[in-house]
């Protein structure tokens, strides 16, 4: 089946998630931005949170949900309802996890900018996006390769940094 093809409100969507993944590179953060999208509104937003938090499961995508869930109950929304219907917009292919909560979610479709080769849940290392796996909610469709390249091009920027969170390398130096 082949996935859905961008338009050019999406395009704009995925713009404004990668001023969220630059504000995450600018505060430290490994470059990923999100947002998602229910009838044309913006109801979750993130970036990576990891390192500020020291908490490991706050990736840009579970920042969003928090978000839209917390969207739901201000104003009187059905989360199941409104995730069936919201398009998730992020800059790096959602790992594992992320794309395990997706699918939970049930949110029918999400754009994204890279591939994840290290932990990619679209297909990169495995595809809980898309594979029969029971019990685990609806299958999602998503449209890789928006801006691939700056997207890459913003995580080596980030890993060419030195990482202040980082523990102390236990090596011992020559002197």
């Amino acid at each position: 089946m082949e996935p859905p093809q961008m338009t050019e409100e999406m395009t704009c969507w995925m713009d404004k998630a990668f001023q969220m993944a630059q504000d995450a590179l600018d505060n430290g953060e490994v470059p990923v931005g999100c947002l998602l999208v229910h009838d044309q509104q913006i109801v979750g937003q993130g970036r990576n949170e990891v390192n500020e938090t020291k908490n490991a499961t706050r990736h840009a995508e579970m920042v969003a949900i928090d978000q839209a869930l917390e969207w739901c109950e201000k104003n009187s929304k059905s989360s199941i309802e409104v995730f069936q219907n919201t398009i998730l917009y992020v800059t790096v292919e959602p790992c594992i996890m992320c794309a395990g909560a997706l699918r939970l979610l049930r949110i029918p479709l999400v754009v994204y900018g890279c591939r994840n080769e290290r932990f990619g849940g679209c297909g990169s290392v495995l595809n809980v996006a898309e594979d029969d796996i029971p019990n685990t909610g609806a299958p999602f469709k998503y449209i890789p390769g928006y801006k691939a390249e700056k997207a890459v091009e913003m995580l080596k920027t980030f890993y060419k940094q030195e990482n202040p969170n980082a523990p102390k390398s236990k090596v011992r130096k020559k002197e």
